[in-house]
């Protein structure tokens, strides 16, 4: 059996003031490229092995893909009390704590094969839960299930009174608020750039506990850019509208914070892009994968500001969202 997932590109975290009585809250969007493609292969002796294709050869990823696979693994199996050990086969993986949403995409695939397999039925929610995800963002699971763009609800102060990243959250992955397709005329450029940030585990804690809380003013804003304003212009297809969303809320709240752990080489990578004619420009999570919106107009243009900006051996590449979620093959 194998199962293909999308990546994601995380906009932002909505709120992390909780002054009204929630917390977190988030957008984002599935895309294309690039999956993460696991075969698995059920044994009878309840043990476990995991391999990689040849071309797999990031040490980064590879360490990441081995304990997240036999994380899952054991969390599900001891949850669901199965006996039946599996092998694992890796056939493709993405860079880890770059902003795809690995983590998630790794060990949520690594539960759906496994309960599949077994034949329980088990939602994608229940199995974040299970395999302790989506305690901060519900924008990993959610278009694990369904891809499109995402809007989370985030938790209430009775579940999860502090900020922490999903990491190191146990609260359950938070409710589900909007879902909607992404334009499909509408191409996605997405840089790696090589400015050596990889921000996850308790360096992420440290920076929860650093930024927050977040002004009121700036999630009250943000929550009206994000639902009176970006929403509105994905619905309508405003490319333009929708990008300027995208460089507006990079100036206020988590985003914002997040941009002031990097040096003036992202800041000015992104505004380059800008100038190039980018409708707008993100950066997904705690990056560095940055992003923009483009279309036939400027597509070239943004691609190649970007190529002159970067080392000749930068990921730079273009793709498209995905608005389905994970497929399965038997």
């Amino acid at each position: 059996m194998i199962i293909k997932t999308p990546a994601r590109l995380h906009i932002t975290l909505l709120d992390l003031n909780g002054s009204y009585g929630r917390l977190d809250g988030g957008i984002g969007f599935s895309i294309q490229k690039p999956q993460f493609i696991l075969e698995s292969e059920k044994r009878d002796d309840g043990e476990i092995s995991i391999v990689f294709d040849e071309k797999i050869t990031d040490s980064e990823a590879i360490e990441e893909c081995n304990v997240k696979i036999d994380e899952a693994f054991h969390l599900i199996k001891k949850h669901y009390n199965i006996k039946e050990g599996f092998n694992f086969h890796v056939h493709n993986a993405f860079r880890p704590h770059s902003g795809f949403g690995s983590g998630t995409q790794i060990a949520l695939a690594t539960a759906k094969l496994i309960t599949k397999t077994i034949g329980i039925e088990a939602s994608s929610v229940e199995l974040s839960t299970i395999v302790g995800r989506g305690g901060t963002s519900g924008i990993g699971t959610y278009c694990f299930d369904n891809g499109g763009f995402i809007a989370d609800g985030g938790h209430s102060l009775k579940e999860k009174s502090g900020f922490l990243p999903s990491s190191a959250s146990k609260a359950s992955p938070p409710p589900i608020i909007g879902r909607y397709d992404f334009p499909e005329e509408w191409d996605i450029v997405v840089i790696i750039p090589p400015y050596g940030l990889s921000i996850h585990d308790g360096e992420e804690v440290d920076l929860f506990k650093k930024f927050c809380p977040l002004p009121k003013e700036e999630v009250e804003q943000l929550s009206h850019i994000v639902f009176m304003n970006l929403i509105p212009f994905l619905i309508e297809k405003d490319i333009e509208g929708f990008g300027g969303c995208i460089d507006e809320i990079h100036k206020r709240g988590f985003q914002k914070a997040e941009l002031t752990l990097y040096d003036e080489r992202m800041h000015n990578l992104m505004q380059h892009l800008r100038d190039a004619g980018a409708y707008g420009v993100g950066m997904s999570s705690f990056g560095p994968t940055v992003y923009s919106v483009v279309d036939d107009n400027n597509r070239n243009a943004v691609m190649n500001a970007a190529k002159e900006f970067l080392p000749e051996d930068t990921p730079i590449f273009v793709t498209k969202a995905q608005n389905s979620g994970y497929t399965i093959e038997k």
